[in-house]
């Protein structure tokens, strides 16, 4: 029994959650008038770049734009980044930062149908390297001493916790032969 449930924990330890995950927009309501305050939502929410966001709404009676931070704080629907009205909406981060949408109907927008996103890096993906330090000019100033700092330790990837599951899975298995 034991080596059963060894098995069975080992299978799940070799599950890898995907690195991008799809927040419906307010959490269980849709894009209306009627839902909750998105803007208290989107603070209580980690948003990272490969995430997307699903809108749900009436798309012949409501749509979803995204606009800059002027027209977000104004309520402007006449000049959106983009405008979305299928009723069903889905966007990707493909950046990190401040990303603002509101209701395509002005008077819902004035009425907080607006949710401003912050999104942050990408939890995967290491920043692009640094560019080589530029050649030393020559001055007359003593040069600084060493630095004591010391890079921070890696963390693991990916392939080590597959290859970290991999191994329970088998010695799992292995238990499992031995009964």
């Amino acid at each position: 029994m034991v080596a059963v449930i060894m098995a069975l924990v080992s299978l799940l330890l070799l599950i890898q959650k995907g690195d991008a995950y799809e927040f419906k927009v307010g959490g269980s309501g849709d894009w209306s008038l009627t839902s909750t305050s998105y803007n208290q939502w989107a603070e209580k929410t980690r948003f990272q770049v490969g995430d997307t966001l699903y809108f749900k709404y009436q798309g012949e009676k409501d749509s979803v734009l995204e606009v800059s931070k002027e027209d977000y704080d104004n309520c402007n629907t006449a000049s959106p980044i983009a405008r979305h009205d299928d009723g069903r909406t889905v966007i990707k981060f493909d950046r990190s930062g401040s990303q603002y949408f509101i209701s395509g109907v002005s008077d819902n927008c004035k009425n907080n149908e607006k949710v401003l996103i912050v999104v942050l890096a990408d939890r995967t993906h290491k920043s692009s390297p640094q560019p080589p330090p530029s050649p030393a000019s020559v001055s007359d100033e003593s040069p600084s001493p060493p630095s004591d700092d010391k890079p921070p330790p890696s963390s693991p990837n990916g392939a080590s916790s597959f290859a970290m599951s991999l191994l329970c899975c088998i010695g799992a298995f292995a238990c499992f032969l031995s009964w």
